[in-house]
């Protein structure tokens, strides 16, 4: 997920300083360091290859989405499925469930607003009633980590968090990035604006792609980001037409956005 800054707002926070800046966990390189072959790959993916970057497991492109190499190089059959402008979409890989299944997460490296906003993450899937809940651990090997990095805006836009999709073998994704730069969530960071990144990062480990991934509305773009390779399949029940305040949007608001009547559909349709 992503957040398109206004210059005003930038001023304005440019002054601040983060409480407890981490250091950069994530190696990145910037889009001029990646081989034309790998852009070549990406672009035939369906995503564009502005700003693309180097990081831990893959690249990450359209400030959100990590493409590993084995989706690179997975040759795609399977055609976009679509049935109208903004629904809600998912992966063709799901979370494999077996009457029930708990997925772990575990917080590393990271201060208490990252922390309280997994929990408030976490508690609002436990409390939709789906067939797969969420527990935090504090040590040990989770089924999710959750892992920071700094990175100031790009074009524009400044990601807040970033994932990837369910693996062919039924597992979650096993990553999510939240930024901790200033500009990202400021000097104290709001722990409800926090949560409704890691709730939306946590959609896309259980295979949610963006409701608006075929138009980017949210980011006042006209990009669709295709298939690339993960399938973009309508969830049968949910509306035609945009939906303003779906917790999957590719682009935040600013604030706090949890699920709406349309996403727990999409939800308890797949869990």
């Amino acid at each position: 997920m992503r957040k398109h800054l206004l210059g005003a707002f930038i001023c304005l926070l440019a002054g601040t300083l983060m409480v407890s800046c981490k250091k950069d966990a994530v190696k990145s390189t910037t889009a001029s360091e990646i081989s034309d072959e790998t852009k070549a790959k990406i672009y035939a993916l369906g995503f564009g290859t502005d700003n693309v970057r180097k990081v831990a497991g893959g690249y990450l492109v359209e400030n959100d989405i990590v493409l590993t190499e084995e989706n690179l190089n997975t040759k795609v059959n399977s055609p976009i499925l679509r049935v109208a402008e903004s629904e809600q979409y998912r992966t063709t890989n799901l979370v494999s469930v077996s009457g029930a299944r708990n997925i772990t997460v575990l917080v590393s490296g990271l201060g208490t607003a990252y922390v309280a906003g997994t929990d408030t993450a976490i508690a609002r899937y436990n409390r939709a009633g789906l067939s797969i809940t969420f527990t935090r651990i504090t040590s040990g090997t989770a089924d999710i980590t959750i892992q920071g990095f700094s990175q100031g805006p790009s074009g524009g836009f400044i990601t807040l968090g970033s994932s990837g999709f369910p693996t062919a073998a039924g597992n979650p994704y096993n990553s999510i990035l939240m930024n901790t730069h200033r500009l990202a969530y400021g000097a104290n960071p709001n722990v409800l604006y926090v949560g409704s990144v890691i709730q939306h990062e946590i959609g896309h480990c259980i295979g949610f792609r963006h409701t608006d991934y075929d138009t980017r509305v949210s980011c006042n773009q006209n990009v669709n980001e295709g298939d690339a390779g993960y399938g973009a399949i309508h969830i049968p029940g949910t509306p035609t037409g945009f939906d303003a305040n779906s917790w999957m949007l590719a682009c935040s608001n600013g604030g706090d956005r949890t699920f709406n009547a349309n996403d727990l559909i999409a939800l308890n349709y797949l869990y």
